[in-house]
């Protein structure tokens, strides 16, 4: 789940810039009424957004807030450095309304832009190297029998481990490909690599990762 210290500020935030940027005295140029049985569509909700709609961007967010934490997560290993990419991200979005075109997925736009943020933290510091334990859920369940625990906490700390020691193009389009649902051509399109690189890449990730996570307890 994410903080609440991050949840609370972003709301702080949309509330500012809808009370100071979205006055727009024209009429929504379409009208993207959802259906009864299917939700609107993210690219919909966007320009819903940019029309002046603050509550569509509220079921945007709250749609992708949460898988774009757990990937800017394990991408820093780093608690405090995530939050701040993560509210990054999301004041780009809000500043880029205005000139968003539903060219591509909102996926790919959305991660294309935590990319970069990305990799403008790591050129502004070194603090994403530092270890911290990432997991979002590390209480045991009261009905789970202590070897399943330890068996379960063992595996989690070997692929939070595995994740680190990857290099930092193998761990993006790992996390990309398990924390977003992206397919290989949208993951391309956001690093800027081919779709037979990014396959590369990601069979590599993946093997190293198993190896890991099976290997035997005291093994170095």
């Amino acid at each position: 789940m994410l903080p609440p210290c991050v949840y609370r500020n972003m709301v702080a935030n949309l509330q500012t810039m809808s009370q100071e940027n979205l006055r727009l005295s024209r009429a929504p140029e379409l009208a993207y009424a959802p259906t009864m049985d299917n939700a609107p569509e993210d690219s919909a909700l966007m320009l819903r957004y940019r029309n002046g709609d603050v509550a569509a961007f509220e079921t945007l967010y709250k749609r992708h807030n949460d898988a774009l934490y757990r990937y800017l997560l394990r991408l820093c290993h780093h608690r405090d450095s995530a939050e701040d990419i993560f509210q990054e991200v999301w004041g780009k979005i809000i500043k880029a309304r205005e000139s968003y075109r539903p060219t591509a997925k909102f996926t790919t736009f959305l991660y294309r832009v935590a990319h970069n943020c990305f990799i403008d933290h790591i050129r502004r510091n070194k603090r994403h190297m530092q270890t911290v334990d990432i997991e979002p859920d590390t209480q045991p369940d009261a009905g789970e029998q202590p070897e399943v625990q330890t068996e379960r906490d063992l595996a989690r700390r070997r692929l939070v481990a595995a994740l680190r020691d990857l290099p930092d193009e193998q761990r993006d389009v790992f996390l990309l490909h398990e924390e977003a649902s992206l397919s290989l051509d949208q993951i391309a399109s956001i690093t800027g690599s081919n779709r037979e690189t990014t396959k590369s890449r990601l069979r590599y990730a993946v093997k190293k990762l198993r190896i890991a996570i099976d290997e035997p307890v005291g093994t170095s």
